[in-house]
């Protein structure tokens, strides 16, 4: 028997209502259509199969990615080379996501797509060995350009799952999208903890100062811990400089702790990551099922539109309210990644406590980042979508808060790990929430409005990067802050808007459909 989407929401409809922007959400009112593929009764698990295996070759591929990002600002400062080249990722990123995604995807298909995007990482992986502007920009650029068709691909192949687990199982499809998109997120942030684990086990290992710390926190201070620390306090006092107080072109002098790592452990840590983003892209191409299987026919984006086509509608979307309003938070989400990764790890962890450590700490940014993905879905059928978006805003303000009046010293370490943990759980509930709020404003526009997430989310990251080399780290604390609070009313607004029509009674009744077939005339709807 075939399944639509219709067929069972008439008996879950008061299952699948989201406690807001209901009018988003409604039921497809069409008849069985004889082109859809017939699902055997295994179907789901094969579905799932597909959604973890996505999910575990961004794992692999992104330890690779943000452990050596996450290292850029410290390994590579001379001359802020590092931080410039996250930028050109970021400022490539925005023009690869308006003009390459759809062209891309119609040309390879979703998932060779994706298997052959993180080729284009390859390159940033191998200028580590020879890190000069001439090899990292143009590497940070295919970065960039691989990266907007990559995670196009990756929202578009999971939509289209997301439909027909819906049409088998006769859950509603904007819980699954969001389930799904939990799962994938838990895989992706766990990323974090692998890639640092490597980072900060090989930047350790033949350290006798991290040892000797180590060490001395187990068996109370010890002599050589002192000298340490009294070295330290003779060099720099972290309270004058470290932190909020933390400006570029500090020299090395002042903080010992921010003196590079050996070239021979920056080599082994790039050979170690240059095999997981081999061995990501081999697991997509072997692993995954071609999306042709679930896309009842549907060619290249979710309304059939051409590059340009996209491109247009992506300007035009400019137009719409909603989108106007979800902006800043947006590009809040790029900026307070590109903090967490550039600015926090240099100002704080590097200066305060050292480059060995950037790991550990980062480590706890990403489990907690991926223990937080995967139970959102659960939470917000539970309290609704609110809730959880005041408190990500009550936390995020509260720790930018903190970062200003916090001086990072050797004595506070565990604070290092509380903060990082913390912007982990905030940063997990903002990429969950909305990218699900783009498919729930947006139904039928995959590419469209992912293209727009990402375009926006890119925005802010390269403009964080771009002006990390010259503002101290007070002022972009405030800038931060401020962004959030702007976004934070955008969202207001977006929930408000919706309230009131729902009281009023003038939200029309539509269509809800995640992933939208070509109808039978060829016309593309708006």
């Amino acid at each position: 028997m075939v399944y639509t989407i219709s067929d069972k929401v008439d008996k879950n409809d008061d299952q699948i209502q989201p406690p807001d922007m209901d009018s988003k959400f409604q039921r497809v009112k069409a008849e069985e259509d004889d082109s859809r593929p017939v699902y055997g009764p295994n179907e789901q698990w094969r579905i799932w199969k597909n959604v973890l295996v996505i999910g575990f070759a961004f794992m692999i591929h992104f330890t690779a990615f943000w452990g050596a990002s996450n290292l850029q600002s410290s390994i590579n400062s001379e001359a802020a080379l590092g931080t410039f080249t996250l930028a050109a990722i970021y400022g490539s990123l925005i023009l690869s996501n308006i003009f390459l995604p759809v062209i891309v995807i119609r040309w390879l298909g979703a998932k060779w797509t994706i298997s052959l995007a993180f080729v284009a990482y390859m390159p940033f992986i191998m200028a580590q060995f020879y890190p000069k502007f001439y090899t990292m920009i143009p590497a940070g650029l295919a970065v960039g350009f691989g990266g907007g068709p990559l995670w196009c691909a990756k929202c578009t192949f999971l939509t289209i799952l997301s439909e027909a687990y819906s049409q088998v199982t006769g859950i509603g499809a904007d819980i699954v999208v969001t389930r799904f998109f939990g799962v994938f997120f838990m895989f992706y942030q766990f990323s974090q903890v692998w890639g640092n684990l490597i980072s900060s086990a090989v930047l350790s290992s033949g350290n006798e100062a991290v040892e000797t710390m180590s060490n001395s926190s187990i068996n109370n201070v010890t002599q050589i811990f002192n000298e340490v620390v009294n070295i330290s306090t003779q060099t720099r006092d972290s309270g004058d400089i470290c932190g909020a107080n933390f400006c570029p072109g500090t020299a090395l002098e002042a903080i010992p702790n921010l003196t590079p790592p050996t070239p021979s452990k920056i080599n082994t840590i790039a050979g170690i990551y240059l095999v997981c983003m081999v061995a990501a892209s081999l697991i997509v191409a072997v692993g995954v099922d071609s999306v042709k299987r679930y896309d009842n026919g549907r060619k290249g984006s979710g309304s059939g539109m051409s590059g340009f086509r996209l491109l247009a509608v992506t300007l035009k979307q400019l137009a719409n309210p909603y989108q106007i309003l979800i902006l800043p938070i947006t590009m809040f989400i790029g900026a307070e990644q590109a903090f967490i990764a550039a600015d926090f790890n240099s100002a704080f962890v590097s200066c305060g406590w050292g480059i060995s450590n950037i790991g550990f700490v980062m480590i706890c940014f990403g489990v907690c980042n991926g223990v937080a993905a995967i139970f959102i879905g659960s939470i917000i059928k539970i309290t609704g979508r609110t809730p959880v978006i005041c408190l990500a805003l009550s936390l995020h303000v509260a720790l930018i808060v903190t970062l200003l009046v916090w001086r990072p010293s050797l004595d506070a370490k565990l604070t290092f790990f509380i903060i990082a943990g913390l912007w982990g759980f905030c940063d997990a509930i903002w990429l969950v929430q909305i990218n699900s709020l783009y498919g729930i404003l947006f139904p039928g526009k995959e590419e469209a409005s992912y293209s727009n997430f990402r375009l926006w989310e890119s925005t802010g990251s390269v403009i964080t990067y771009a002006y990390s080399p010259y503002l101290c780290i007070d002022v972009k604390l405030y800038l931060l802050l401020g962004l959030l609070i702007l976004g934070a009313s955008g969202y207001t607004m977006v929930e408000f808007i919706e309230w009131k029509g729902k009281n009023e009674g003038l939200t029309k009744k539509g269509e809800f459909r995640l992933v939208k077939t070509a109808e039978k005339s060829g016309e593309v709807a708006e």
